[in-house]
């Protein structure tokens, strides 16, 4: 069921008490976006879910309400301003937004030399432009309630640059200072941002696919499992504000950093 559709079947009323939780960046079923959407359904909130793919939303959305939850799709191109308004208009109308996370990104690479300049500024857009806007437009909407998360999801290019990623550790580190700005900004306004960077092979359909044989050689829990991720991501939610956590990193026991 779209957005449109789920609005029309809610009553105002309703709808005014329900808390939500938008997830940007949900990609396949077995992925971080995926496991954040179910966590925060789990804790009793509407995920509404977007990302470029219909189907795969749809699936995800089908399997959060055959388990009790309650979910709704909104497919879209996170690095287009008026889409990210247009789901915040019909946010409005399924309920209350306390929870924004973007975890929106392309680890993409390439030799500097052959890196044409589109490429560079379509990473930058997606990781970075597209994460600002985002974390501009809901902060307006939960400060009217002086209250809520904004989450973003860092990497271990937000530290550091490896040979070859120069668009990606550019934008990931772009990120990671938007967050820092925020934070200091809005915090103290009542609204909780918070980093997270992921430092680590995520065990994801994606990385299965691209880099198998890296993840098997982790060995057991060499890995990091988007349903911890997940979790962490969810705690973070439910801090007090008098201990609120501006940048968290996860990483698997394993791993040398």
């Amino acid at each position: 069921m779209n957005v449109e559709a789920e609005i029309m079947s809610r009553e105002t009323s309703s709808a005014e008490a329900q808390p939500v939780a938008w997830i940007a960046g949900v990609g396949p079923d077995r992925g971080l976006g995926a496991a954040l959407a179910r966590r925060f359904a789990d804790g009793g909130m509407i995920a509404v879910v977007s990302g470029r793919t219909p189907a795969r939303l749809d699936a995800i959305v089908e399997g959060i309400r055959a388990s009790g939850g309650q979910a709704v799709a909104s497919p879209g191109d996170l690095t287009q301003p008026a889409f990210i308004r247009e789901t915040l208009a019909r946010i409005g109308a399924l309920g209350r937004l306390e929870a924004a996370v973007f975890n929106a990104g392309g680890n993409r690479w390439k030799p500097t030399l052959d890196m044409e300049d589109d490429f560079f500024e379509e990473v930058w857009r997606l990781c970075c432009f597209s994460g600002f806007v985002f974390g501009r437009e809901t902060a307006r909407i939960m400060l009217d309630r002086g209250r809520g998360s904004l989450l973003f999801t860092g990497a271990s290019a937000s530290l550091r640059g490896r040979s070859q990623f120069t668009a990606f550790a550019a934008a990931k580190a772009g990120l990671r200072m938007v967050s820092q700005s925020m934070a200091r900004e809005l915090g103290p306004l009542g609204l909780h941002v918070a980093h997270v960077i992921v430092d680590g092979l995520i065990d994801g359909d994606r990385a299965r696919e691209v880099a198998g044989g890296a993840m098997e050689s982790k060995g057991p829990d060499g890995t990091l499992k988007p349903e911890a991720i997940a979790e962490a991501f969810w705690q973070l939610h439910l801090q007090h504000r008098s201990a609120w956590t501006q940048e968290l990193d996860l990483r698997p026991f394993s791993e040398s950093f």
